[in-house]
């Protein structure tokens, strides 16, 4: 599949944001410590997105009732589900000048129901010619995510069969029908009844 840049500025998927808050101190404190023993560009990719997959549980997985959103949030409080810690990772990132968007699958269950949409992030590396797309969800029985530049790793791979789509566009920022479920959710549980379903 062929990524497309909804912005063809590269420098768009390097800006802070309300969500992408890349420049607050709890993720700058995070960013210092991944960069201290990582010094390449890929090495820190790697690096941080280890940190969000294994040290930021998904909530639904922990039981953490909490939603998080901004990227600071999900780092401090160490909770979210995917898109959140989508968020992190590209902030994380982008904090380090390589550029970052949020993507999207849209998947459901074995029979076609109950479709949502999950939460990716695709970076640039320098001397890369295409973006990567990472699955930062959090790793559990059945689901077993990778970092890597080279053949996706991903927690899904989509069933068209079953209506499943991988979206081909990286957003600069969370689409705006995710932000507004978050935002808008008081509670995990609140949450998954108001999920978004297609973008």
């Amino acid at each position: 599949m062929e990524l497309v840049q909804r912005d063809p500025d590269i420098t768009a998927y390097l800006a802070a944001s309300e969500a992408v808050d890349h420049e607050h101190p709890v993720v700058r404190a995070v960013v210092d410590r991944l960069a201290d023993t990582h010094l390449d560009a890929y090495a820190y990719a790697e690096a941080a997105y280890r940190h969000v997959r294994d040290t930021v549980p998904h909530s639904q997985d922990s039981g953490d009732l909490r939603v998080t959103w901004r990227a600071s949030d999900v780092l401090e409080l160490r909770t979210g589900i995917c898109y959140a810690k989508s968020i992190a990772y590209a902030a994380l990132l982008r904090a380090r000048g390589i550029p970052a968007a949020l993507c999207y699958q849209r998947l459901a269950d074995d029979d076609g129901s109950n479709p949502v949409i999950h939460g990716l992030v695709a970076l640039l590396l320098p001397g890369e010619r295409s973006w990567a797309r990472q699955d930062v969800r959090g790793n559990k029985p059945g689901v077993d995510a990778r970092f890597s530049l080279g053949e996706e790793r991903l927690a899904w791979t989509v069933r068209p069969k079953f209506n499943e789509v991988d979206y081909p566009v990286l957003y600069t920022e969370p689409h705006p029908a995710v932000l507004d479920a978050l935002r808008a959710a008081p509670d995990r549980p609140y949450l998954w009844r108001t999920l978004p379903t297609e973008l």
